[in-house]
């Protein structure tokens, strides 16, 4: 037996652990097909020789993989939900093999809970509570301390089980009401910032985003905010907060302070400004665009 074909043995041991591991963090089939195929072209062409645990090192791919694919499809906001999850779809699922998958994992109302989480704790519940995988091999995959995976876990666990406020915020919706703040902000447009906020608005900072020279918290009322924010965020970046459209401040790459929103009747209800480094570690963004 060859080198290559050795390798495609031990591959073909994990290839149904690896499967189950994609299938349950994309919800698709073909996805799930597709990143276990991209595995393997990664696989056979890294070296060998300095990979230690084969299994765990192919979890982390799949898992890098699947993140790269999630993150893509929050890219595609307006993509249905049937489009990329056949096995929420009415057809049903054909593949025997596949509903076995199913059966002995999370179920179709998982599934569906799943869809609602970031990227992030999507990867970090899956991997951890389903597979088991420690956090301390999470945590290389989504960038963060094995803290802050332990906490996005926790999360995302919460939300699983139902223990979160339940919200009917529409992610569209707030993506255009923030995206209008921000053009508003930057371009000085006092009468746009008054249309997008409400009349009670408030905004509220912690410590650390103070410390960066945040003198906007804490404000109330829409004109004293629209003041605050006339002229000025033309560094801010619009992205995904744990899921949700915020915005971001960015230094030398790195996330400074972080806008989350709450939106109420398609206004500005409140703004909170977050620069707590270990927020900044555990939390979730993905840019967006305008």
């Amino acid at each position: 037996m060859t080198g290559d074909d050795w390798l495609a043995v031990r591959f073909e041991e994990n290839r149904d652990r690896l499967r189950a591991v994609a299938y349950r963090i994309l919800g698709s089939e073909p996805e799930a097909e597709d990143a276990v195929q991209e595995t393997w072209i990664r696989l056979s062409h890294s070296d060998t020789d300095v990979i230690g645990n084969l299994g765990g090192w192919l979890t982390t791919v799949v898992g890098r993989i699947c993140l790269d694919m999630l993150r893509t499809r929050r890219g595609r906001p307006e993509l249905p939900v049937g489009d990329h999850s056949p096995v929420l779809a009415d057809d049903g699922v054909p593949d025997p093999e596949l509903e076995a998958i199913q059966a002995d994992s999370v179920g179709l109302a998982l599934l569906v809970v799943l869809e609602t989480l970031s990227p992030a704790e999507r990867l970090a519940f899956v991997l951890h509570d389903l597979f088991a995988v420690p956090f301390e091999d999470i945590a290389p995959i989504i960038r963060k301390s094995p803290a802050a995976a332990r906490q996005i876990a926790s999360r995302a666990r919460r939300r699983v089980r139902g223990t979160s406020e339940p919200t009917d915020v529409d992610v569209l919706r707030q993506k255009e009401v923030v995206n209008a703040f921000l053009t508003a902000a930057r371009e000085a447009d006092f009468t746009a910032l008054l249309e997008v906020l409400d009349p009670e608005v408030v905004v509220r900072g912690d410590a650390s985003a103070a410390s960066y020279g945040s003198t906007m918290s804490p404000l109330s009322g829409a004109a004293e905010v629209a003041h605050a924010f006339s002229g000025r965020a033309r560094a801010a970046k619009l992205v995904l907060v744990d899921g949700m459209p915020g915005l971001v401040w960015m230094q030398r790459g790195e996330p400074l302070i972080v806008f989350s929103f709450t939106v109420a009747g398609g206004r500005v209800a409140a703004i909170d400004l977050r620069g707590d480094p270990e927020y900044l570690e555990s939390v979730d963004l993905v840019t967006l665009r305008g």
